[in-house]
């Protein structure tokens, strides 16, 4: 099956692709898939809403965050009548190491912080994109037509959030700030993770 999106610009971008193994896991854990996935998308929204709180001065962030909260959200209503047509319960999750290690190598200071966390916005939707693009042809039918829809969204936000962050910091230090961060991504992608999640590492 072949998605509607050309997946060579996130595949290039990444340093590595989601395991064989975590896509055979979250076939044999798609109630857990689900919940996290709704986690996840909540998750980004409040993510735009704290940088729009966050860098007021700074207009083009501001449109671009109000809209993919929106979007967001949106696709959290989504997953969750997916849910409840599967008569899939939503309980609290802990959180996986995921987001927790890519953002404790943000660096703490302005305007760094917010470079850093805007690439690592890039990066958690590119590899969520990623990993919808993996699952869409082996997963059941509702899902392969919902993680299809998600590939332009998901696709975009990753652009979005790189540009903004080419808007705030100069080519060699993105370059720089990249290398470590995508680094540490696919330390937390490839290394053993006892935890499953929409992000998790490969399964022990």
């Amino acid at each position: 099956m072949s998605v509607p999106v050309d997946m060579t610009p996130i595949q290039q971008f990444l340093a590595c692709p989601t395991p064989a193994s975590w896509v055979e896991r979250a076939l044999n854990e798609i109630p857990l898939l689900l919940i996290d996935h709704a986690n996840c998308e909540k998750k980004a929204a409040s993510t735009a809403l704290n940088l729009m709180y966050r860098y007021v001065d700074y207009p083009v962030l501001l449109t671009k965050m109000s809209r993919l909260a929106r979007e967001e959200l949106r696709h959290f209503e989504q997953v969750l009548a997916i849910m409840k047509r599967r008569k899939v319960n939503y309980p609290q999750l802990s959180a996986s190491r995921y987001a927790g290690g890519l953002h404790a190598v943000v660096r703490k200071n302005e305007p760094g912080r917010l470079v850093d966390t805007l690439l690592v916005g890039a990066i958690i939707e590119a590899r969520s994109c990623e990993r919808f693009a993996a699952l869409a042809p082996v997963i059941d039918e509702e899902l392969r037509e919902f993680y299809t829809s998600l590939l332009k969204s998901e696709s975009r936000h990753y652009t979005d959030y790189l540009k903004l962050a080419e808007g705030v910091a100069q080519d060699d230090e993105i370059e720089q700030r990249l290398a470590l961060l995508l680094t540490t991504e696919r330390e937390l992608i490839e290394s053993d993770d006892r935890q499953f999640r929409f992000h998790s590492g490969a399964p022990v």
